[in-house]
């Protein structure tokens, strides 16, 4: 019995197998045949209806539509319609805003940072504060300069006598002029330690002036980059704008004819609006991005220029191991923390000198009497001596240097390994950003060879509103970040130039080649 059921079950499906087949080679005729009959109603329905749009040369295409095969004629004349249909919008050419204006010059990013470097309020205020510590070494050595003295003196006097007969005591004293002079010969060191401390504290304010200017440097070619992410930002909407007027144009001539549902309209209509505001949003970043250069190069009313660059033009190679033994010869906050701790060792020699005496002359001259020019009186000597001496108090000045001493020390290791990190994650971020153009590069051309084979779908009536949109905005997507990553790597080139103290080694690219590979 099992025997007999199983044999039927096989002669079944030995026959139904053929009929699946024939029937799935049925569905996909009718497919086909489908296909066929839309592209006609398509072709049909455009011959018709178009005559009333303002499309160039209907009469050229229906003479092609004849003179083609039949299966030929249905795919390229939807294709033909839809390329009079971009043809018959004008591309939005991009200028930027501040470009439509008058330009009176065009500046490059080593431009801006010589005006920079040439005005910038934060330079010339390091660089005062650097002359006022700079004063502050000969008023240290100053104590070896005699200090003179010069007056006039008249008095009345009446002396006290107790005699009952005293004679007259009543005079007058005269002292025109008198001179006076002290000086200090030696002091064991003292004012020596001091005239360093004050030499050392120059110094490091003279590493706080680099300081100012690197972070200049550093805060003019962000901005700058910044601003040549925000124009290609613009230009890339400017394109997306075009982009979705054509496809409205598309939508609208398929919606015409019968193709395509309302829906189509309404979703092109609403992507349009969008990107028209996102280009505007992008106007408006070129001009704070423009507005933040002015403020970087210390130009804040700095108008009418253009940029003479774009984000591919200069190419980094750097090692690390270079790069950090060029921070430790040249990062001024490093510079700084080393004399800061040579100064406190300083100042802990000078305050045990505190408790060795002073050597100091001294002179005066008086001309006078009881008579003006009547008599004449001189005097000069020297003494050693103790100025205010106290035990306590010095000794706990000696306690307080030695704590600054060792402070500063830890201060100057605690440099040391940041800049060390700031280095190597300056390093890492620099490489981070070389390696991820490729990649995105790569990524845009593959989102536009998909955009553009969504396209040509739509433009042929096969594609959907949905699957355009999507393959826009990705591709959209793909340029935003690979502008990115260039701007990034830029940033991250001078930001290592930042935390190292020192240029880096630029290669500068061929401009004609990359216009052509951003034309391609």
């Amino acid at each position: 019995m099992n025997k007999k059921l199983i044999t039927t079950l096989i002669l079944s499906l030995a026959v139904m197998l053929p009929t699946v087949a024939n029937e799935n080679k049925t569905t996909e005729k009718l497919e086909k045949v489908a296909i066929q009959e839309q592209t006609d109603n398509t072709v049909e329905g455009a011959k018709s209806d178009v005559k009333s749009e303002t499309l160039p040369n209907i009469d050229g295409m229906k003479e092609d539509l004849k003179n083609s095969s039949k299966n030929s004629t249905q795919i390229d004349s939807a294709k033909s319609i839809a390329d009079k249909i971009n043809a018959s919008l004008k591309k939005e050419e991009y200028q930027s805003e501040v470009a439509n204006e008058q330009v009176s010059q065009i500046v490059t990013v080593d431009d801006c940072v010589k005006i920079a470097l040439a005005s910038h309020p934060s330079i010339v205020s390091a660089k005062s504060s650097a002359e006022i510590y700079k004063t502050k070494i000969a008023q240290a050595w100053s104590a070896y300069f005699p200090r003179i003295g010069v007056g006039a003196e008249y008095s009345r006097n009446d002396m006290l006598v107790t005699s009952f007969s005293p004679p007259s005591q009543t005079y007058n004293m005269f002292y025109l002029p008198t001179v006076s002079a002290n000086m200090k010969l030696f002091d064991f060191g003292k004012t020596k330690a001091e005239a360093d401390i004050a030499k050392k504290t120059y110094e490091a304010s003279e590493d706080n002036v680099q300081k100012s200017i690197n972070d200049v440097i550093y805060n003019v070619k962000k901005s700058y980059y910044n601003l040549l992410y925000a124009m290609q930002q613009e230009k890339v909407m400017v394109d997306s704008v075009h982009d979705f007027q054509v496809h409205l144009e598309q939508a609208n001539a398929f919606y015409r004819i019968g193709t395509k549902a309302k829906i189509d309209v309404l979703t092109a209509e609403y992507n349009l609006g969008k990107a028209k505001l996102d280009l505007i949003k992008s106007k408006n970043t070129v001009k704070l991005a423009y507005a933040s250069v002015n403020n970087a190069i210390g130009q804040p009313e700095f108008e009418n220029y253009a940029i003479d660059e774009n984000l591919e033009t200069r190419t980094y190679e750097v090692a690390l191991n270079d790069m950090l033994n060029t921070a430790f010869e040249t990062r001024p906050e490093y510079l700084a923390a080393k004399k800061k701790a040579d100064a406190s060792k300083l100042l802990v020699k000078a305050s045990k000198r505190a408790f060795l005496p002073d050597l100091n002359a001294f002179a005066s001259f008086q001309y006078g009497g009881r008579n003006p020019g009547k008599d004449t009186g001189y005097q000069f000597g020297g003494n050693l001596s103790y100025s205010n001496f106290n035990g306590l108090l010095l000794k706990k000045q000696v306690d307080e240097a030695k704590a600054t001493a060792n402070k500063d020390i830890a201060d100057l290791e605690n440099t040391r390994q940041s800049v060390y990190l700031e280095v190597k994650q300056a390093y890492i971020d620099l490489q981070n950003a070389k390696d991820s153009i490729p990649v995105s590069q790569l990524a845009m051309m593959q989102a536009k060879e998909q955009y553009d084979l969504a396209s040509g779908r739509y433009k042929v009536g096969l594609g959907d509103a949905v699957e355009l949109k999507d393959a826009e905005n990705t591709y959209r997507k793909a340029q935003l970040e690979y502008y990115s990553n260039l701007m990034n790597y830029n940033i991250a080139a001078a930001n290592l130039e930042r935390v190292t103290g020192a240029p880096i080694a630029a290669t500068v690219n061929d401009t004609e080649n990359q216009d052509t590979n951003e034309n391609t």
